[in-house]
């Protein structure tokens, strides 16, 4: 997978591909990246990439010719580009499209914005895709494109230690995911569920799949109405909406 990276804060986006699952990927030979710095494209002595808007008001615009000087020399390559561009009014990220950007072939290119924005004829000219991380506005694209691009690379064969621990991921086939717990069995008066100390496989499997589902019903509700649910699933969902009336001893049973 190739990502780059057009911005005007180079380090800040280096330094965290130098870290963690991104550096991983990277010395795996799954994850290729560039980080490219928009000053370098300026057309000006004072490499200038940005100025005030017309019509007049407050901060500052990311000007388009630096910015279509990067695309045409990524273009010039030979390569058919996949061009992303953050944005609060772009269209939500999701699991789905990570799923969908971890199998593309195209290189990735994330244009970083800053400042009130990007000349609008940016996104006029170029078949660029508007993303958005949610309702909210950050400081720049260099975060919400390293956020996409860590939801991204995870789910590339190869790149986690374990692929199941990726299949249990929240938001993989709509339902979050399960609680989670390690040593101590007991800390501060909260013990470890028996099952999970019980090596019985299957008894987990079910607690951990119907734990799933009750986290799911309780904090996003919404997420069930988008899949159709297994007989199984069907049997916890109506599990749980009893021991909510008024069961809360009901043990966890397959």
């Amino acid at each position: 997978m190739d990502c780059n990276f057009i911005t005007t804060f180079p380090e800040l986006l280096q330094s965290v591909l130098r870290e963690s699952i991104l550096k991983r990927a990277q010395e795996k030979g799954l994850l290729r990246t560039r980080v490219l710095n928009l000053r370098d494209y300026a057309t000006d002595r004072h490499r200038t990439t940005d100025d005030t808007p017309y019509g007049g008001g407050t901060g500052m615009v990311m000007k388009a010719e630096p910015i279509f000087q990067v695309i045409d020399q990524l273009f010039s390559e030979g390569k058919n580009l996949r061009i992303i561009m953050p944005s609060p009014q772009g269209k939500p990220f999701s699991q789905e499209m990570a799923l969908a950007w971890s199998q593309e072939s195209r290189p990735l290119i994330f244009i970083c914005g800053h400042y009130e924005g990007i000349d609008e004829r940016v996104r006029l000219g170029l078949p660029a895709e508007e993303v958005s991380l949610g309702d909210y506005v950050l400081t720049g694209g260099e975060l919400a494109s390293l956020v996409m691009v860590d939801a991204t690379v995870r789910l590339i064969p190869g790149v986690l230690g374990d692929a199941q621990s990726m299949e249990c991921d929240s938001f993989m086939n709509h339902f979050l995911d399960f609680p989670h717990y390690t040593r101590p069995v007991q800390f501060r008066g909260m013990n470890v569920p028996e099952v999970l100390l019980s090596g019985n496989h299957e008894a987990i499997r079910c607690w951990r799949k119907k734990q799933g589902v009750k986290n799911t019903l309780q904090k996003r509700p919404d997420l069930l109405s988008q899949r159709s649910l297994d007989t199984e699933e069907k049997r916890f969902l109506e599990e749980i909406q009893e021991e909510r009336v008024g069961d809360p001893g009901k043990k966890w049973a397959c």
